[in-house]
């Protein structure tokens, strides 16, 4: 059943972006609360990246995955949840990227954890994009200045942009969120031209974030069904 929700979610993914020479936005399957053994049959279909909200969590389902398939370890995986500075020695030695990047206390953290044998962390600035006063993130006129702090630290590698706008019934206000991400994506990249991520979209509204630019699409539920406990 997962191997065949991954097929139709990248035909979808495919669908959405026709167009000339673009590829298909990268699909990052949101692991919250799913089983090590769904993430296994997941990633045996062929998917490779996943997507964690908390640090101690992503760290016991990575002991389980181990143990069910050793292969487990070629596995790439984002933090995509909120970041407690606290927290920053363990994810930085256990992700690939962070993608919530959203203060310069916290990039400092986890340049200074990022162990030297280990890869640069990928890193993407979250963007506040609808000035949510619940939600995690920094305004968009703060994206500059975070990400001069982040091309400085050696052990950390500059990737782009991630979002999770207001949610709404009307496709119409998501779609003007994603349209408003993809112009700070935009401005980012004038002065930092190697990046190449802006992370926004999930399973209800990805083909949207899609036609507004989206390289990394965030899915759980149309990828792994309801999460446990969850109905619909």
């Amino acid at each position: 059943m997962l191997a065949q929700n991954l097929n139709d979610v990248r035909q979808l993914l495919n669908n959405a972006a026709r167009a000339p020479d673009r590829p298909p936005p990268r699909l990052l399957a949101v692991a919250k609360s799913q089983s090590a053994a769904a993430v296994a049959e997941l990633a045996a279909a062929g998917q490779c990246a996943f997507g964690e909200n908390y640090v101690q969590e992503a760290a016991a389902r990575r002991t389980e995955l181990a143990a069910l398939d050793p292969a487990a370890a070629g596995l790439e995986w984002h933090l995509i949840g909120h970041l407690q500075s606290n927290k920053a020695r363990d994810a930085a030695a256990l992700f690939d990227w962070v993608q919530t990047v959203d203060r310069e206390k916290l990039v400092a953290a986890l340049a200074r954890h990022r162990r030297g044998d280990q890869l640069p962390l990928n890193v993407l600035i979250q963007v506040n994009i609808d000035d949510e006063t619940s939600k995690h993130g920094c305004a968009p006129d703060a994206i500059a200045g975070l990400a001069r702090a982040v091309a400085a630290a050696p052990a950390l590698r500059l990737r782009g942009l991630m979002a999770i706008p207001a949610p709404s019934p009307e496709s119409r206000r998501r779609r003007d969120a994603f349209r408003r991400m993809r112009a700070c994506f935009d401005e980012l990249q004038r002065v930092h031209p190697h990046i190449d991520t802006l992370s926004m979209g999930m399973s209800e509204d990805f083909p949207l974030a899609i036609a507004e630019g989206a390289t990394m699409v965030r899915v759980g539920r149309a990828l792994f069904g309801a999460r446990p406990g969850k109905a619909g």
